[in-house]
């Protein structure tokens, strides 16, 4: 046989392939010349299984789509993701709107034309989708029996049709790729003109060379593909797995796991963008068509907040979907003795969307005050409750909680930021040289459309977001208050100590693992600043 590949029924375990391939030139083109004939043997996916003590000192050459993700059979959902979350709602529904036509003319102009619609235009230096939102969406995404196989290998060639902008954080920072092979954006001006390079099938990326000047006298090489094309389309770097390449059906994916999140490879704590739900067609329509009625609801649930007392509140917004679940001890005793009767009660709980503090005024049914970081100027003079702005001064913030506490109760969130996943950040020791009287207090969120917290985006629209959710979850508990020898002042401990005690309390009521991650490294990675006010919008 010769030329083309045979049925996926003829290859089974011990199956034979010539092919015509070439040596290597030198950088920078890596051109083809010479060629001569090289053996290859083709086999099921599944028979990996049983190879997994031998793995370890081999080379694998995988495509991304095709050996990781469960659904490789549709880009669209990823490009639907870079369209929103980089390019706003008009380009999203553009996209949307052409969907159709992309589904039809399919392959490799179906891909230009959505790489067009999605990246036309945008800010090369602002385009962190590929780093801040699509690995959590290309994690859930991966089979676990794909994945496993791949990370037993050694080295790793990872290649995608995606552009690499899009794939190289996940297949870098998750997966531990030596060389991702995938196309460049071209960019004029600083900007995306939504052009891919042209596809060379006749030379190698400079990276793969030098990997393959490591492994050129190793002959333990596998290759991972999922159809002919994508053998015949890379067969130049196909061509150096010297042992077999093995072929994953759309069958065999269908049985897949979806990879825990306890078997990701490193631990997702910080993503970012606006929408919680994988954008496949039918989802994303039925996005475009609640949004006006998410945007009625964002205003009843936001004027019923504002206006109503708590009592006829809370029925008006569990009418309207939001599911509002509140949790505490049988008494909570208010200070009446010694040096607190004067002073107000410091309630400290982990931070989900800037709505904590209202739902922790909404549990204790009285008014509080709340201080903040970076709350933007809109929501600080539409907020129902009295905000400080703090200044990262260490003595300034101190005196002006102190005050806070002398004319009321205080609620504070000493992350310093929100945190989306079940992790929770470095508590700031400040709040615990402030008081003996702290009330922790744990919260979860649950939303199924969109997500009400941002590191790039407008601030401002936060909350808009987190109440058009059409069920939006909030879970408060109002845990024991700090026994006096867990505290500073009475019981001897250090503020770190205090600050520890009650993230792990926080931590153990919410089920959430406890981290020493700080605002600014949330910031750092899906910002690319500091996270100060200046730096966001």
């Amino acid at each position: 046989m010769s030329g083309n590949l045979c049925s996926l029924e003829e290859l089974s375990s011990s199956f034979q392939f010539h092919r015509k391939t070439s040596n290597i030139s030198s950088p920078p083109e890596h051109k083809c010349s010479q060629p001569h004939a090289t053996h290859f043997t083709f086999q099921k996916f599944k028979s990996l299984a049983h190879k997994s003590k031998v793995l370890s000192n081999k080379t694998v050459f995988f495509h991304f789509e095709e050996a990781l993700l469960k659904s490789s059979a549709s880009l669209f959902p990823y490009f639907m993701l870079v369209a929103f979350e980089a390019g706003g709602l008009f380009r999203a529904i553009v996209l949307f709107l052409l969907s159709p036509l992309v589904f039809l003319v399919g392959g490799e102009l179906g891909l230009n034309i959505m790489v067009f619609l999605c990246f036309f235009g945008i800010r090369k230096d602002r385009m962190r989708v590929g780093t801040a939102v699509l690995p959590k969406f290309f994690l859930e995404d991966v089979g676990n029996e794909g994945l496993d196989v791949v990370m037993r290998c050694g080295k790793k060639v990872g290649v995608s049709e995606f552009p690499r902008v899009m794939v190289e954080g996940v297949l870098k920072d998750y997966v531990g790729v030596d060389v991702v092979v995938a196309r460049e954006l071209k960019v004029v001006g600083g900007y995306f003109v939504g052009l891919m390079e042209v596809k060379k099938t006749n030379c190698l990326d400079p990276n793969v060379v030098v990997l393959l000047e490591e492994v050129k006298e190793d002959s333990e090489a596998i290759g991972i593909i999922g159809c002919q094309d994508s053998f015949l389309q890379h067969g130049q770097l196909f061509s150096h797995c010297k042992e077999e390449i093995y072929m994953v059906t759309e069958a065999e994916k269908q049985n897949w796991k979806t990879l825990a999140r306890e078997k990701y490879p490193k631990p997702l704590i910080f993503h970012d963008g606006r929408l919680a739900f994988f954008p496949t067609p039918l989802a994303t329509l039925a996005m475009f068509m609640y949004f006006p009625l998410g945007i009625f609801i964002c205003i009843i649930r936001f004027l019923t907040g504002m206006f109503l007392p708590h009592s006829i509140a809370c029925p008006i917004l569990a009418f309207t979907g939001a599911i509002n679940t509140i949790s505490k001890p049988k008494s909570l005793i208010s200070p009446t003795t010694g040096s607190q009767k004067q002073r107000g009660r410091l309630y400290v709980c982990n931070h989900r969307t800037l709505l904590d503090p209202l739902y922790v005024q909404l549990a204790i049914d009285k008014p509080l005050s709340a201080v903040t970081y970076s709350l933007s100027k809109v929501n600080e003079k539409i907020a129902p409750m009295k905000t400080i702005r703090l200044t990262r001064d260490r003595e300034r913030d101190g005196k002006t909680m102190k005050k806070l506490l002398q004319q009321g109760d205080l609620v504070v969130c000493p992350e310093g930021t929100t945190c989306r996943e079940p992790y929770l950040l470095r508590f700031s020791p400040l709040f615990a040289e402030l008081t003996d009287d702290i009330v922790p207090v744990a919260i979860d969120v649950k939303v199924n459309m969109f997500y009400g917290t941002c590191a790039s985006g407008f601030k401002s629209l936060d909350p808009v977001f987190h109440l058009m959710n059409p069920q939006p979850v909030y879970t408060l508990q109002l845990l024991h208050k700090l026994p006096e020898p867990e505290t500073c002042k009475i019981g001897g401990k250090s503020r770190f100590e205090v600050a520890n005690h009650v993230q792990n309390e926080i931590g153990k009521a919410v089920g959430f693992e406890c981290t020493s991650l700080t605002r600014k490294d949330k910031y750092m990675v899906l910002a690319g600043n500091d996270g100060s006010l200046k730096s966001s919008r």
